[in-house]
C-alpha cells in the first residue's frame, strides 16, 4: 500500500493499494470536528456488485443513504444534482455528516459537486473505480457538472478528505476503460514525468493489466504529479506561462481545450482519456508549427499514445464545428484563446492568441 499526501490548505491522502474498503471509517473518522452520523453513499449505476464491500463496510458504522446515479456523462446534470439535494435534505443531513463517491470520473465530479454545495460544503470521500477517475478526476478537488455550453462549467473547488485507489477494482474494468485512463497517464508523461513515457515505450502494452506492478507504478507516478500540482496551485490562479512563468495548476489541462469539443460534439461518447490524446497531439503540433517544440517530441505524442491504443486523429467534425467549443474553454481569457503547449519534454508554458491559421493547420494534422 502506498499512501500519497496532498498538501495545500486542506491536506489529505491518496492510498493506492487492493481491498481497501476497512479503511474508510478511519479516513472519515480521523477528521477533525464532530464524528460522522451518516454518509450518502453516491454509486454509478453500472458498478454492480463491486459497491457490495464498500456498502457493507459503510452500513457497519454510519446511517447510510444509498443514492444510484446514472451512468457516466449523463450524470453531471444539475437535475442530478438536484435529486440528490432533496434526498440529503429528506435524511437531515449536517454539516458534520459525509459523501462517499463510489464510480468513475463522472460520479466523483457530481458527488464531489454535491458534497460542495450541501450546506457551502460537507467533507467528501472518493472511491475512484475507473483508471481515469484514478489518475485523474478523484484527486485535486475539483468538481463540476455539465450544461449545454460544455463540459464542466459549472463548478466548484471541494478537497476530498481522503482517496482510495483500490487497484483491485479495476479487474473488471473493460479493456477500452483501462486504455482511456492511459490517456491521462501518458499526458503527466509530457507535462512532468518523462520516466511515465519510457515505461510506456519499454512495456509491452498487453502487460498492462489491473495486476501489473508497472501500471501500479505509472498510476503512483501520474498521482504524484497532479499532487505536487494541486498543492501548489489548487484553484488554478497560479503563474502565467505566456510570459516563461510556470504555468500552476492549468499544465493539467493539456490536451483537454480540442479535447473537451471533441466530447462536446461526440455527446460525450467519445471517452475522455481517448479525447484528451487526440487534444494533446494536436497541441503538440500547436506547438512545432510555432516554433516552440521540437520535431521529435512532437512526433513523440503520436507513438506514445498510438502505442497503448488510443487514437491520435479525429474524423468526426470539421475545424469550423469544434472552434466555437474551444473559445468557451476555461483557459481562454475574453475572445482570446489560450493553449497549454510545450516548450520541450516537461517544458510547460502557455500559447496566448494563436492565429486561426495556424490552428486550422494543425487541426490538419489531427484529422484523420
Amino acid at each position: 500500500m502506498t499512501t500519497i499526501h496532498v498538501g495545500g490548505a486542506s491536506p489529505y491522502d491518496v492510498v493506492i493499494g487492493r481491498d481497501l474498503a476497512a479503511t474508510i471509517p478511519q479516513v472519515l473518522g480521523g477528521l477533525p470536528g464532530p464524528g460522522v452520523e451518516r454518509v450518502a453513499f453516491l454509486y454509478a449505476g453500472t458498478v454492480g456488485s463491486l459497491a457490495e464491500p464498500m456498502l457493507d463496510e459503510l452500513v457497519e458504522h454510519y446511517e447510510v443513504l444509498a443514492l444510484g446515479l446514472p451512468d457516466g456523462e449523463s450524470a453531471k446534470t444539475a437535475a442530478v444534482a438536484a435529486d440528490c439535494w432533496e434526498a440529503l435534505g429528506e435524511k437531515g443531513f449536517t454539516r458534520s455528516d459525509a459523501v462517499v463517491t463510489f464510480g468513475g470520473g463522472a460520479t466523483t465530479d457530481l458527488g464531489g459537486f454535491v458534497a460542495a454545495s450541501w450546506l457551502r460544503g460537507v467533507r467528501v470521500l472518493h472511491v475512484p473505480t475507473t483508471l481515469l477517475a484514478m489518475v485523474d478526476a478523484a484527486v485535486g478537488g475539483k468538481t463540476g457538472i455539465n450544461t449545454g455550453a460544455g463540459k464542466n462549467l459549472v463548478g466548484a473547488f471541494h478537497e476530498p478528505a481522503g482517496v482510495l485507489c483500490d487497484l483491485a477494482l479495476l479487474e473488471t474494468l473493460p479493456r477500452e476503460e483501462l486504455v482511456a485512463g492511459l490517456g491521462e497517464i501518458v499526458k503527466c508523461g509530457f507535462i512532468a514525468d518523462p520516466r511515465i513515457l519510457e515505461l510506456v515505450e519499454t512495456t509491452d502494452p498487453d502487460t498492462l493489466t489491473p495486476d501489473s506492478a508497472v501500471l501500479a507504478e505509472l498510476v503512483e507516478r501520474a498521482i504524484r504529479v497532479k499532487a505536487e500540482v494541486v498543492a501548489a496551485d489548487l484553484k488554478e490562479t497560479g503563474g502565467d506561462g505566456a510570459n516563461g512563468g510556470h504555468p500552476g495548476r492549468e499544465v493539467l489541462n493539456y490536451g483537454h481545450t480540442l479535447g473537451h469539443a471533441i466530447e462536446k460534439h461526440e455527446g460525450y461518447a467519445i471517452r475522455h482519456g481517448e479525447a484528451v490524446a487526440i487534444g494533446c497531439v494536436y497541441a503538440a503540433e500547436l506547438a512545432r508549427l510555432a516554433g516552440r517544440l521540437d520535431d521529435e517530441t512532437a512526433a513523440r505524442h503520436r507513438s506514445a499514445f498510438g502505442r497503448v491504443g488510443l487514437p491520435t486523429t479525429y474524423d468526426g467534425a470539421g475545424f469550423d464545428e469544434l472552434i466555437g467549443a474551444m473559445r468557451v474553454d476555461k483557459k481562454a481569457r475574453g475572445s482570446q484563446l489560450r493553449f497549454l503547449v510545450l516548450d520541450g519534454l516537461a517544458e510547460p508554458s502557455i500559447l496566448a492568441g494563436p492565429s486561426e491559421a495556424l490552428l486550422r493547420e494543425a487541426f490538419r494534422a489531427v484529422s484523420g
